[in-house]
């Protein structure tokens, strides 16, 4: 691994310039699913590897013109290379997933081959099941395992256990890593010391320095809010974290990022039917340090961000149609990844929603003419990225899903 300096991690908005940002494309743990397990890998359909693989390259050479990317293979080779990192690492996960009996064999693999192994499993054809060791087809939906709030890298507590290998990996990326210096966070475990509850990264939203948003649903539980508000009670200082309740079904709205993402300064991309609808409840947690909690119910969160002086103009997936607003958020047309303020990028596929981004200043671009160097970002005040997607939406995440931001730029509200 070759980079220029250690990064000490610190994201304090949605929207910054993005600096540093880790990466995984899909690999051939998603053709290790089939018809009969991807349910337990929480899919509702199977993707074909090439054409994901096709999908995911104009979005990856977008974010290498525009910042620096680390890719999660890399850095967990990296910490493979360290014998007591690796033998903690292997131990934990089979203890974890019950497969105690394959550590020598997990130990028997150089580092590559591990690495390897660690994401796409372990084939044994001579077994009835075909699989020894699972695949983690999930692994490519960066931002769900971990964030970064603030100063700090958090480690998810995951609400299915089919994905906690992915938040082992990742603990043992960032404590170990040779080139992210961070202190790590497991909320869940640190501050509720239940082992029941969860919080996940797709749920969490810093929407300014001092307020933070959650989704409150299927992925992220009470005890992942309470956890939250006890962390930023220990940041010090007056914060604010406003919880907004999703539905839980259909999948689609498993993270409040498939329903609310932020584009600019004062521009947000927002699912309508959830966001701007009473029968989801949006709940003001003012925290002020250990001195107090105060706790208010808000009409909406548009309205609840207004009130703290973050004047935002919604922009509605599907153009706000009742029949394209559904479509097109099934297939996450409300999650854009924002690397710059007012820069955003969003699956092509989307078409209403792009051409209501298109309507509202935002310059239209292909990610295949970003990723090429035919077009420049840094010629638009404003523009969306459109890369297209049509089989990694079908995985059920998008744009700011697929990404784990390590450092952004202070923003100048």
């Amino acid at each position: 691994m070759d980079y220029f300096r250690c990064i000490k991690p610190c994201v304090e908005s949605e929207i910054g310039k993005l600096e540093y940002v880790i990466l995984h494309a899909p690999g051939k743990e998603i053709e290790n699913m089939t018809p009969e397990n991807a349910h337990k890998f929480l899919f509702s359909d199977i993707l074909n590897y090439h054409e994901a693989a096709n999908n995911y390259r104009d979005f990856e050479g977008t974010l290498q013109k525009v910042t620096n990317v680390l890719h999660f293979s890399d850095l967990l080779k990296d910490v493979l290379k360290k014998d007591d990192v690796r033998n903690e690492l292997v131990t934990n996960i089979c203890e974890r997933e019950n497969l105690n009996y394959l550590i020598p064999l997990l130990n028997s693999f150089d580092t590559d081959e591990l690495a390897r192994v660690l994401i796409e499993g372990y084939d044994n054809p001579n077994l009835k099941e075909r699989f020894v060791f699972p695949p983690i087809p999930n692994l490519f939906f960066m931002r769900d395992a971990s964030f970064t709030m603030y100063n700090n890298v958090m480690v998810s507590k995951m609400a299915t256990d089919v994905r906690d290998r992915e938040t082992l990996i990742l603990n043992a990326i960032y404590k170990h890593s040779s080139i992210i210096d961070t202190e790590v966070v497991q909320p869940v475990q640190q501050y509720t010391g239940k082992t029941t509850g969860s919080v996940e990264g797709g749920d969490v939203e810093i929407a300014r320095h001092d307020i933070i948003l959650s989704g409150f649903g299927a992925r992220t539980s009470q005890e992942g809010i309470d956890a939250l508000t006890e962390h930023l009670r220990s940041l010090g200082g007056k914060r604010h974290l406003i919880m907004q309740q999703l539905p839980l079904q259909p999948d689609s709205f498993i993270h409040l990022d498939m329903v609310f993402t932020f584009l600019d300064k004062d521009r947000c991309m927002v699912y309508k039917p959830v966001i701007m609808n009473d029968a989801f409840k949006t709940i003001h947690i003012e925290v002020c340090g250990h001195e107090y909690t105060n706790v208010t119910e808000e009409k909406n969160l548009i309205e609840a961000l207004g009130k703290l002086g973050m004047n935002l103009e919604p922009i509605f997936c599907g153009g706000g149609d009742e029949y394209a607003g559904p479509r097109e958020q099934w297939h996450s047309g409300a999650n854009f990844f924002a690397f710059a303020p007012g820069k955003v990028l969003g699956y092509a596929r989307n078409y209403n929603t792009i051409e209501a981004l298109d309507k509202n200043g935002f310059e239209v671009l292909k990610a295949a003419d970003v990723a090429s160097g035919k077009v420049s970002v840094d010629d638009y005040k404003r523009c969306v990225v459109a890369f297209e997607g049509n089989e990694l939406s079908r995985g059920g995440g998008g744009a700011r899903c697929m990404t784990m931001p390590l450092l952004r730029q202070p923003v100048q509200w």
